[in-house]
């Protein structure tokens, strides 16, 4: 992480790690599939600890003290969600709620599933939202189409925190009347990780062969 006061603005970054890998069809949990010799979640939290990032909190809830060993001498916050079979929105509020404690300018929403993000895609992210006084909501697109990771700033804390059930944060780019600035960093914002096919596609070996 880069030292405090390097830049305008800080961003802590929150990792969902929780969900329960439904549609990996007996592979075992996609998490700790190995992508370029590292799990998933291990290949997130590095991502995101290599770039310019305040904090690193990475909520976990599915099979956590697996996930957790992955992680295990990382210099993250882990944050575990016992109500993940609630939806995605409860992590996100529990991992905001861990993340707002560093008191950063403004909070990242990164997915441990994408494994083509790199440091660079993540401080392209910060760097944009530094340049926007902290003020605006940032979010990665593809060939312009949305994407992950989104930065959301300390406007949008409180709206993050009210999320419930199954839904994401994407109403809250749409409906927040705050201003939203794309910024364009390649795949890495759209592949993600959903199936046993996908991962071997993209090179990747399951938990479970």
């Amino acid at each position: 992480m880069e030292a405090e006061g390097a830049r305008r603005v800080s961003v802590a970054v929150v990792v969902l790690a929780a969900g329960r890998s439904s549609r990996m069809a007996g592979a075992g949990h996609k998490l700790l599939a190995r992508f370029r010799e590292t799990s998933l979640v291990r290949r997130a939290a590095l991502a995101a600890l290599g770039a310019g990032s305040r904090s690193v909190v990475v909520v976990t809830g599915y099979r956590s003290s697996d996930v957790e060993a992955e992680i295990a001498g990382l210099d993250v916050i882990i944050a575990r969600n016992s109500n993940f079979s609630d939806g995605m929105a409860s992590s996100i509020v529990l991992g905001v709620q861990h993340a707002a404690l560093q008191a950063p300018d403004g909070i990242m929403i990164m997915l441990a599933d994408m494994p083509l993000l790199e440091p660079a895609d993540i401080d392209a992210l910060i760097d944009a939202f530094a340049e926007r006084n902290g003020k605006a909501i940032i979010r990665a697109v593809c060939d312009g189409d949305p994407g992950n990771p989104v930065v959301f700033p300390r406007a949008a804390f409180p709206q993050l925190m009210a999320l419930i059930g199954d839904s994401g944060a994407r109403k809250i780019i749409t409906q927040s009347g705050l201003d939203v600035i794309d910024i364009e960093i390649g795949e890495s914002a759209k592949v993600d990780i959903d199936n046993t096919e996908q991962l071997v596609a993209l090179g990747g070996h399951p938990e479970i062969d």
